[in-house]
């Protein structure tokens, strides 16, 4: 428990047994490094579902480095995820009715014809759903073809991640919309710092001298004027107002709602919703408009 916290910075005091939290990690100097989803297995049992980056071995120096007596290693994990609206109706027909008392990011044990799984109330939409965390690699294909079949009657299909909905969401995508500088206050986070929190936690100080002095950047969306549909994805293209560079449009996609592309903008705080902006890509200047995020629907 001691590890876990030294190396997050949201307070873990209170986290219960079959619970998981949002949690951003950063470095020490308060830059963001991973944000995963942390679940309590036990009191002594921890897991970090993790973004698209490698924490491991970090994890193991920073234990080393407190002298604590910690196993510290990747599971026979498999993650699979039921999203979207009617995602609640397949997976209480797949488990039972009981599953629709799950709170959100709370888990439980269950099982699917031998099949062991931890079910978990989470998932990366803005649409609610559930994440299956299959404990027996050897059994993926069985688990996907219980699922298929219990999700025929709504149409289940196969996805992922869907980048409108994501965008148009305002779910922050570690890597894609951050750099090597980015702290949590600069991408929304800030809600998820607990600055009271013991100074031994990893990048703590920072931050509360990041709090005191104010961020210099933040993130935005931005809407761009008259664009073709799907003229390609910009990333972390130059986004400039009234002639000087403000900052960066982190990514990019065709809006169904809007008729246009919208994206991300971490740009400086002296840029605010309403600014008209220039955004540079592919050797041209696509005009368009700050809004906060996320999108109104």
């Amino acid at each position: 428990m001691r590890l876990v916290q030294i190396v997050s910075v949201r307070d873990l005091s209170n986290i219960s047994v079959n619970q998981g939290m949002y949690v951003p990690m950063r470095d020490h100097r308060g830059v963001l490094i991973n944000d995963p989803v942390v679940l309590k297995l036990a009191e002594n049992h921890f897991w970090r579902s993790i973004a698209d980056n490698n924490v491991l071995v970090w994890v193991r120096a920073i234990a080393s480095e407190r002298g604590l007596r910690v196993d510290i290693n990747e599971p026979d994990v498999l993650p699979m995820a039921v999203q979207e609206p009617m995602a609640e109706d397949v997976v209480a027909a797949t488990f039972g009715d009981w599953v629709r008392k799950i709170g959100f990011f709370w888990f439980v044990d269950a099982e699917l014809d031998g099949i062991p799984v931890k079910l978990v109330r989470s998932g990366y939409s803005m649409q609610g759903g559930f994440e299956f965390y299959l404990m027996d690699g050897s059994r993926g294909v069985d688990l996907w073809n219980i699922v298929r079949e219990a999700g025929r009657p709504w149409g289940i299909g196969l996805g992922c991640p869907y980048p409108t909905e994501r965008i148009e969401g305002g779910l922050l995508s570690f890597g894609g919309d951050t750099d090597d500088l980015t702290n949590p206050f600069e991408v929304r986070l800030g809600k998820y710092v607990d600055l009271g929190l013991d100074d031994d936690v990893i990048g703590i100080k920072a931050l509360r001298a990041i709090r005191a002095e104010g961020a210099t950047r933040h993130l935005l969306g931005v809407i761009l004027d008259n664009q073709p549909r799907h003229p390609g994805h910009p990333v972390w293209n130059e986004v400039h107002k009234d002639g000087s560079k403000v900052g960066h449009m982190t990514n990019g996609v065709w809006s169904f709602r809007r008729r246009t592309m919208v994206g991300f903008a971490l740009v400086s705080t002296d840029v605010h919703a309403g600014d008209r902006v220039e955004v540079l890509r592919n050797g041209k200047r696509d005009a368009g408009t700050i809004r906060d995020l996320p999108f109104p629907g």
